[in-house]
C-alpha cells in the first residue's frame, strides 16, 4: 500500500464538542496549533462519539441508576433492527445500519452528564461532508474515516473499526494476484478502513480525550464507503450449520420468547405518573413504528399519529375550554368541573410526550344503506384502537410509561383544528407516556371465568 514511513498524529486541543459545532474547522484549527497542515492523501480519522455530538445525536437520560440503565437498554432496543443475542443486562444488536455491536452503539462515555451518545444517522454521509469541509479549508484533498470501538466474535479486547468512511477504498481487493510463491490468492481482501481506524485509535486512545488522529503515509487513493465492510445475510455462515442451513435456535430473525411477550402484556397497565425527564424521539418512533403492524380493514393504512410538541399549549388550552362547555351544559357544578380541568392539567400537562392517535376513512367502502356504512366506519375506528394497543405495549417493551386517554373524543373538531389536521380525521385518544415516576400499580388478574365464557 505505501513505501513511504507511516504516521499518525494525534490532534490534541479540540475539548469538548457540542451540537452545532463545525467539527471540520475545529479539527483544522487545533491541528494548525500543534503545527500541523493536511497533505493530499492525509486520512482523518475521528471518533463516531465526536461526529454524533456535533451533530446533536445525544439522549437525555432520567436521573438515579436504574431509570438511567432502563433508558440506555430502551435506546438500545429503538437503535436496532434486531436483537442478536442477550445476556443478562447485555444486548448485542444489529444496527439500522447493519453493525452488530453492543447496545446499538449506545454509550455515556465520555458523554456530557445526564446523557447518552447514538452512532451518528449515518456515517458515511457524514465521513464525506467532513472531507468536503476540509477541502474548503485547507485545500487539501483528504479522506476520512468515522471510527467505533467494537468486540470481536472469539477473541477478547475491544478495536477500533471504520464505520463512515470517504476518500479511500474501504476494501482492498487482492484476488487474483499472486503471494509471495507465485500462487493465486482467492478470497483476501483486506479491510484497508479498518485497519487505519485500528492505527489511528493507538494514537488517540480511550480516556485521553483526543478524539482525532492524522494518518499519513499511506497513499491509497479511491473511493469506498464503511457500509461496504458490512457482510450481508446472506454470505453470514455463522448463523447456518455445515449444510448451509440455518441451525435450530439460532436464527436471523429470532422469534420472541413466548413467556417474555405474555409477560409484557401481563405487566403494562395505566401508568398516569411520569419522571419529568424527556422522551427521546427515538423511542416514540420506534413505539410508533411498531403500532403500524396492527390489522385493519381492507389492506388500508388507516393509522395517523401525532406527537405534539410546539403546538402543545394551545392544543390543550382549546380542549379545555371545549370540555368546560360540555360540562357547564352537562349541569355539573363549576368546583367539580374545576377539579377535572386541574386533574387533567397536572397530567397532560406533565407528561412528557403526548400523541393524538387517530384514523382516516380513506379506502373504506362507500355504502348507500346507512348501516353498512357505520359498520364500515366502526371496522376503521377498531383498527385504531388495535393500533393504539400495539404503541401502549411498544412503549412499555421500551421502559416507558403510559396511558390511553379519551379527551379528544369529547372534541374532536377542536382538537384537529388546534393542530391544524384534516377535518376529516377521526381521534380515537391521547396516549400520554414518559419514564415512569410514583408507585407501580399493582398487577390486575381477573377472576377464573371473568373474560371467557364458553357456551
Amino acid at each position: 500500500m505505501t513505501s513511504l514511513p507511516l504516521c499518525v498524529y494525534p490532534i490534541t486541543g479540540l475539548g469538548e464538542i457540542r451540537p452545532g459545532d463545525d467539527l471540520a474547522a475545529l479539527v483544522a484549527e487545533a491541528a494548525a496549533s500543534r503545527g500541523l497542515s493536511f497533505l493530499d492523501g492525509d486520512v482523518l480519522c475521528v471518533t463516531s462519539k465526536a461526529v454524533s455530538k456535533a451533530e446533536g445525536r445525544l439522549a437525555p437520560l432520567p436521573e438515579g441508576e436504574e431509570a438511567s440503565s432502563r433508558a440506555k437498554k430502551a435506546l438500545a432496543l429503538a437503535e436496532a433492527r434486531r436483537v442478536v443475542a442477550r445476556r443478562g443486562d447485555l444486548l448485542i444488536t444489529e444496527t439500522r445500519h447493519g453493525f452488530v455491536c453492543a447496545s446499538s452503539g449506545v454509550d455515556t462515555s465520555n458523554a456530557p452528564p445526564g446523557y447518552a451518545v447514538l452512532l451518528p444517522q449515518d456515517p458515511d454521509a457524514s465521513a464525506a461532508h467532513l472531507a468536503a469541509r476540509l477541502k474548503e479549508l485547507t485545500g487539501a484533498e483528504v479522506a476520512v474515516v468515522v471510527t467505533d470501538t467494537f468486540g470481536r466474535p472469539w477473541r477478547r479486547g475491544l478495536v477500533d473499526v471504520a464505520i463512515g468512511a470517504s476518500g479511500l477504498p474501504v476494501l482492498l481487493d487482492l484476488r487474483g494476484t499472486l503471494d509471495s510463491h507465485g500462487r493465486p490468492l482467492r478470497v483476501t481482501q483486506v479491510a484497508v478502513a479498518d485497519e487505519v481506524a485500528a492505527a489511528a485509535e493507538l494514537a488517540m486512545g480511550k480516556a485521553r480525550g483526543v478524539p482525532a488522529a492524522l494518518v499519513r503515509g499511506l497513499q491509497l487513493r479511491g473511493e469506498g464507503k464503511a457500509a461496504d465492510l458490512v457482510r450481508r445475510a446472506e454470505e453470514d455462515l455463522f448463523p447456518q450449520g455445515l449444510g448451509g442451513e440455518p441451525r435450530p435456535g439460532l436464527h436471523l430473525f429470532p422469534q420472541a420468547d413466548p413467556a417474555e411477550l405474555l409477560g409484557l402484556m401481563a405487566r403494562r397497565r395505566s401508568r398516569r405518573s411520569f419522571s419529568p425527564e424527556p422522551v427521546p424521539r427515538e423511542l416514540v418512533v420506534k413505539a410508533v413504528e411498531a403500532a403500524l403492524t396492527a390489522p385493519a380493514p381492507h389492506h388500508t393504512r388507516p393509522w395517523r399519529f401525532v406527537l405534539v410538541e410546539r403546538a402543545r399549549e394551545s392544543f390543550l388550552a382549546t380542549m379545555e375550554a371545549a370540555w368546560s362547555e360540555d360540562l357547564e351544559r352537562a349541569g355539573l357544578a363549576p368546583e367539580a368541573i374545576q377539579r377535572r380541568l386541574e386533574r387533567s392539567r397536572r397530567l397532560l400537562g406533565g407528561a412528557p410526550a403526548l400523541l393524538l392517535a387517530a384514523v382516516t376513512l380513506e379506502g373504506a367502502e362507500d355504502y348507500a344503506e346507512p348501516e353498512l356504512q357505520a359498520a364500515e366506519e366502526r371496522m376503521f375506528l377498531l383498527s385504531g384502537g388495535a393500533a393504539v394497543q400495539n404503541l401502549l405495549l411498544a412503549l412499555e417493551a421500551l421502559g416507558l410509561a403510559a396511558v390511553w386517554l379519551s379527551a379528544p373524543l369529547f372534541c374532536p373538531e377542536e382538537a384537529l383544528a388546534a393542530l391544524d389536521l384534516p377535518p376529516t380525521w377521526r381521534p380515537v385518544g391521547l396516549v400520554a407516556a414518559g419514564w415512569p415516576g410514583g408507585p407501580e400499580p399493582p398487577p390486575r388478574k381477573p377472576a377464573e371465568g371473568e373474560f371467557l365464557l364458553i357456551r
